[in-house]
């Protein structure tokens, strides 16, 4: 219990022997106490949280990185450079830089790949004082590799993913909802496939070999990929693909009839890709500090409980 509670209570007790009107009075202060702490927390809110129509990536933070951050803007020019000399030469693939943000140590870099197989994903570059070490650029272990696979599976099922693309594009324009900004997907998601709506994950071994058939040959053509890989090489559980929706209006909760006819559509229509859907219907604000919108509201079907689609 913390100090003013404690006035609170003590005062009530004391207010019993001393008549009406110090009740009355400490009640009043009570409800003081309350407004300025619901002031506090919408202060809190308002800091936090933007409307994710104007959400563009400003604002978004990693641990310990306020330093780093500084020291990287200082030296984009370099961190750029070393980054898509990491690509080309690791991963045989060029990128273009959407953000570079502070962390601890280090400075992550937000990039997408040019033409396909097309991703978004990230690198580390260290920093070490107020150096940057570019020629130590490293990614995550498995990161960047699984990027490349759901680029590739898009280029694969690319007739899949149109439909997809379509359906979600009429649920938007028939419903009041939205999706991330194309600014934000590029400078703060780092989810692989992705488009402002949805992004893909592959979690089967069954996709290692399309990672590896790039290292070797990454200029195959999207009919070499399709002559390579059919929906039969993988299970409908090695996909992921989260779907993720905020409503429109500022203020609004997630509208369960909306929420309930995207999951129904998704059980009952043919055409998209193989593979295990997520839904996420969230209001209309999003952390800037982490480019999430999922609350205690969001309304959501997930894991263990996916939409498979075979």
């Amino acid at each position: 219990m913390n100090y003013k509670k404690k006035l609170i209570i003590s005062s009530m007790g004391l207010s019993l022997m001393l008549g009406g009107c110090s009740d009355m009075n400490n009640a009043g202060t009570e409800k003081e106490i309350e407004k300025q702490t619901a002031a506090q927390q919408e202060k809190q809110m308002e800091d936090v949280y933007v409307s994710v129509q104007d959400y563009k990536g400003e604002g978004y933070e990693l641990d310990n990185g306020k330093k780093t951050d500084k020291i990287a803007e200082s030296n984009r020019e370099e961190i750029d450079e070393a980054v898509k000399a990491f690509f080309q030469d690791t991963y045989k693939t060029e990128v273009k830089v959407h953000n570079v943000v502070g962390a601890a140590d280090g400075a992550t870099v937000f990039v997408e790949s040019v033409g396909e197989p097309h991703f978004y994903t990230y690198a580390i570059v260290p920093i070490e004082g107020d150096k940057v070490l570019s020629d130590k650029v490293w990614s995550q272990e498995g990161q960047v590799e699984d990027a490349i696979k759901t680029g590739i599976f898009a280029m694969i099922f690319d007739q899949e993913f149109s439909a997809l693309d379509q359906y979600v594009e009429d649920v938007v324009k028939e419903n009041p909802v939205v999706g991330i900004t194309q600014e934000a997907l590029e400078t703060v998601r780092a989810g692989g496939y992705s488009t402002p709506y949805y992004y893909v994950n592959t979690l089967d071994p069954a996709f290692d070999k399309l990672y590896n058939a790039y290292l070797k040959n990454p200029d195959l053509s999207k009919e070499e990929w399709k002559q390579t890989f059919t929906k039969n090489d993988y299970p409908s559980k090695g996909v992921i693909i989260t779907l993720y929706l905020y409503m429109k209006e500022e203020g609004a909760k997630p509208d369960q009839k909306v929420f309930d006819k995207v999951v129904k559509d998704l059980e009952e229509m043919d055409g998209f890709p193989r593979g295990s859907y997520s839904v996420y219907l969230n209001d209309n604000l999003i952390d800037k500090t982490n480019g999430i919108g999922t609350k205690d509201n969001t309304l959501e079907r997930s894991n263990p409980d996916y939409i498979v689609k075979e």
